[in-house]
């Protein structure tokens, strides 16, 4: 720790004095307390694009063209202009509050087409080949026709596509195509990527498609968890319909062997099988609620009260969400169809359960409900293994939770009191994490800095838009006001009425900040967008 705030009195005991072994890191990070964004330029002038997110690395902004087909990738830079005046103290000149001061473009590319929109919520950036993972899609059918293959009450998009991008150049290296399916594309709640190992979850098939993303750029399927588990599953299943009843047989082959996924899940789910999912997590629930019983005749109760009761309830479970622990591991939120499209602030009142499923034995190791404790033990004591990073990330090792943060355990032990099922429910309700969504700027890390996190976080997030500045004070030096930032224009909304939202975007590791502030879709307007840096 320093001895002094002084930006200079700092860099001179870093020469002299040698950090403790492990906080090298840590100790730097302290000189963001002196290095923040200390001027703002209101309503800059900007080209009328949607801008999305900074890559974890910092290299790129992306951003989105208002019809939703255009990509625009800018490379951030710092600001440089010339004053031939003696005192450069006063304002910036007029030419250097645009926007193409602090960016440059670097190109343009058409992936959508058609009836065709890029979903703008949606992007995950490979960090070790400069990789990005974009989708389009064409619009959603809410009353699209049921199907044997289907589950019923999900809707359907006719075409989705993932793109795979190297954003060095804008080459689009390969595509995956899914047709009549359905996934979540809000905040990547559907899609999770861990290292090179890129899950995708079809709601409509209920199939987990794993694909990996090689150096080469393609985009490679590794395996499809839901009907099958294994690789073999199929064939296995395949070579013992001769056993089959003739009318059984006709029925499986009425469709002249159309070799599709689709198809193959229409197949066992007209016939008596259960997906092997699902096989395999009822298998565990059994043998869990068994195993809590020495006597055979207990067992026989324990199994009447708490599995064949609710038999059919776990059989009506489907894949919600799915997230990588590691290569082998994902973990799994099952509920209702009614969960599916369920506003976000009532998810945890939704019925729901988590499971942990190994890839490589096909076994559910773990089972627990939205309301279990020892799950809760697990998320408070160990958060940041809930949030995968790859080794090939070393900013994202810096995000603040209550795991490795003494300040934030403090906030969340202000709000838990005492444990209660309500309590539970609401603070396991964000598990899965999304992908992706928080924000490694240092400017987040409260043993930094202290703001208030109903207003701005690090989780990448819209929120309601405010006329009164976000102070960020330091921890240290009895909380000093050190920089605030404040969305829309300098005066404030002339229109009180109209409720907006505002967004941020952090660079992660310079003074440099996006502030955002719009109108709801409902009743769009152009958007009024601030930089904040420093001067």
């Amino acid at each position: 720790m320093f001895r002094s705030s002084n930006v200079a009195a700092r860099i001179f005991e870093r020469q002299i004095r040698t950090p403790a072994p492990g906080t090298s890191v840590h100790r730097a990070r302290l000189f963001y307390e002196n290095m923040v964004p200390s001027h703002t330029i209101y309503d800059v002038e900007c080209p009328d694009y949607s801008f999305r997110k900074f890559t974890e690395d910092g290299r790129y902004l992306i951003s989105f063209s208002r019809n939703n087909q255009d990509l625009i990738v800018y490379r951030p830079r710092w600001l440089s202009f010339c004053c031939k005046e003696e005192n450069c103290m006063h304002d910036l000149p007029q030419k250097a509050k645009k926007f193409e001061s602090f960016f440059t473009e670097l190109y343009t590319v058409s992936l959508a087409s058609g009836n065709e929109q890029i979903c703008k919520d949606c992007f995950l950036y490979l960090e070790s080949n400069q990789f990005g993972v974009f989708v389009t899609s064409t619009a959603l059918l809410h009353d699209a026709p049921s199907s044997g293959e289907a589950v019923p009450g999900i809707p359907s998009i006719d075409k989705i596509t993932f793109h795979l991008l190297r954003l060095e150049d804008g080459d689009v290296l390969d595509k995956k195509v899914f047709h009549n399916d359905f996934i979540t594309f809000n905040h990547n709640v559907g899609v999770f990527l861990y290292d090179d190992l890129l899950a995708i979850v079809s709601l409509r098939f209920q199939t987990i498609h794993i694909l990996q993303i090689r150096d080469s750029g393609n985009l490679v399927d590794v395996r499809a968890i839901g009907t099958f588990c294994r690789e073999d599953d199929e064939l296995f299943l395949n070579s013992n319909a001769q056993y089959m009843p003739v009318s059984d047989q006709s029925q499986l082959h009425s469709e002249n062997h159309v070799e599709t996924c689709a198809h193959q899940n229409q197949l066992y789910q007209n016939s008596s099988f259960l997906s092997g999912i699902k096989q395999r997590l009822l298998s565990f629930i059994f043998r869990a609620i068994w195993n809590e019983e020495s006597d055979d005749a207990q067992r026989v109760q324990s199994l009447k009260k708490k599995f064949y009761f609710h038999f059919q309830d776990y059989v009506d479970l489907i894949i919600l969400k799915v997230q990588f622990l590691d290569r082998h591991h994902l973990l799994m939120k099952f509920g209702s169809v009614d969960g599916v499209l369920s506003v976000s602030r009532n998810a945890d009142q939704q019925p729901a359960f988590f499971a942990v499923y190994n890839m490589e034995t096909t076994e559910i190791v773990a089972f627990y409900q939205n309301s279990a404790e020892e799950l809760y033990l697990f998320f408070e004591m160990f958060c940041d293994h809930f949030h995968p990073h790859s080794k090939n990330s070393p900013h994202m090792n810096f995000i603040s939770s209550h795991s490795n943060n003494i300040h934030a355990f403090e906030q969340l032990r202000g709000i838990k009191k005492k444990p209660n099922f309500q309590f539970l429910k609401k603070m396991l309700g964000s598990l899965p994490f999304s992908c992706q969504s928080q924000n490694p700027s240092p400017y987040f890390d409260q043993s930094l800095f202290r703001y208030d996190e109903k207003l701005i976080s690090a989780t990448d997030r819209p929120r309601p838009s405010t006329d009164h500045p976000i102070k960020f004070t330091t921890r240290r030096e009895q909380y000093a006001h050190k920089f605030k930032i404040k969305s829309g224009p300098e005066a404030g909304s002339t229109d009180g009425r109209a409720k907006k939202i505002s967004s941020f975007l952090f660079h992660p590791f310079l003074p440099l900040t996006l502030s955002i502030q719009q109108t709801p879709i409902s009743q769009p307007s152009q958007p009024s967008i601030n930089i904040h840096f420093r001067k």
